[in-house]
């Protein structure tokens, strides 16, 4: 019986260091796409999959499903976390949680590793657009997969449109008669995909458009997601001569730092300037924070549905994508 490869096999034949292999293969964004690219064929062609525990439990009629997501970036891949979490309870399924660095702060945005543990019956790839390479490994190694809140040929998701949601805030801000208008997102480092913030913005921009209220370029702000650097992006906005009276954060961490600067600045919410959102969070309620409501949970339930019927077998082999509905949340600050 042939023995099992190790990390060595993969360095000696990718002709890089032991380091390098585990940096490809768990922290990819710090190697160049050459680079990993070489790992990863390297541990393909080997068939390498990482030492799990020492002892490894007796999982016997008990599928083991990874979910890769920006968990520490975003408290809405918690929220989605939740529902995968809420459709497991009571089924003979084990949650493997893999935390991954946000698409917005990497400079390789499209995910190109992947959790190769060798012990995955079924994955759920969450908020992280598939590079076409990471998609073939995927598909070679006959690992099922579905993909939620982003898409890509070829396999099942679960998505919302981000362009109705920005849409949704336009019409209510217009339709509340505001004309001068801004908006926070989150800066990413890199443009080789459409990302939410921009979709949102697409959407809003093409509305106010279309009311006769065209959003100006000087009006845009992108920053760090966090409170104060939104906080201090918006700060700069609202300082301006010309300062809009309604302004639409692409998500309710944003939108709070919108708040917090209008406050710092003796601006009156929402009398002086309106905020809106986007997720519906329970910061947004505490707000009382005009928003988009995402089904987060939902999103979470109808991916593991999808990856447990894959993983069984059943129905037909056509990609499947189910399309959830956004909710405009009115509230006080706008």
């Amino acid at each position: 019986m042939p023995s099992r490869a190790t990390i060595y096999d993969v360095a000696a034949e990718a002709g890089v260091s032991i380091s390098t292999v585990s940096l490809a293969l768990n922290n990819p964004a710090r190697v160049s796409a050459r680079t990993r690219e070489r790992v990863l064929t390297a541990a393909d062609a080997l068939g390498y999959t990482p030492k799990t525990e020492a002892v490894v439990k007796a999982r016997k009629g008990v599928g083991r499903i990874g979910v890769l997501a920006p968990f520490t970036s975003y408290p809405s891949a918690a929220r989605r976390l939740n529902g995968v979490l809420h459709e497991a309870a009571g089924r003979p399924l084990e949650v493997v949680v893999f935390d991954q660095e946000s698409a917005a702060r990497s400079a390789s945005p499209l995910l190109a590793s992947l959790p190769l543990t060798g012990q995955l019956d079924g994955l759920l790839v969450v908020s992280l657009p598939l590079e076409e390479s990471a998609a073939g490994r995927l598909r070679t190694q006959g690992l099922p997969a579905v993909l939620v809140d982003v898409r890509h040929p070829g396999f099942d998701s679960v998505h919302t449109d981000d362009s109705s949601g920005g849409r949704l805030v336009a019409e209510h801000l217009a339709g509340r008669g505001h004309r001068d208008f801004g908006f926070v997102g989150e800066r990413q480092q890199s443009d080789d995909r459409l990302s939410p913030t921009r979709q949102r913005l697409s959407g809003f921009r093409a509305a106010l458009t279309e009311a006769g209220c065209p959003l100006d370029d000087t009006h845009l702000r992108f920053a760090e997601h966090s409170l104060e650097a939104s906080a201090a992006a918006a700060a700069s906005l609202l300082s301006g001569g010309q300062r809009p009276t309604a302004i639409f954060a692409a998500d309710d961490t944003l939108a709070a730092g919108v708040v917090r600067a209008a406050q710092r600045l003796g601006l009156a919410v929402p009398g002086d300037v309106a905020v809106a959102g986007f997720d519906d969070s329970e910061l947004a309620e505490a707000l009382d924070l005009t928003t988009v409501r995402q089904p987060l949970e939902e999103s979470g339930r109808a991916a593991l549905e999808l990856l447990r019927k894959r993983m069984s077998g059943e129905g037909a082999a056509a990609v499947r994508e189910v399309a959830l509905r956004l909710e405009l949340v009115q509230r006080g600050s706008a």
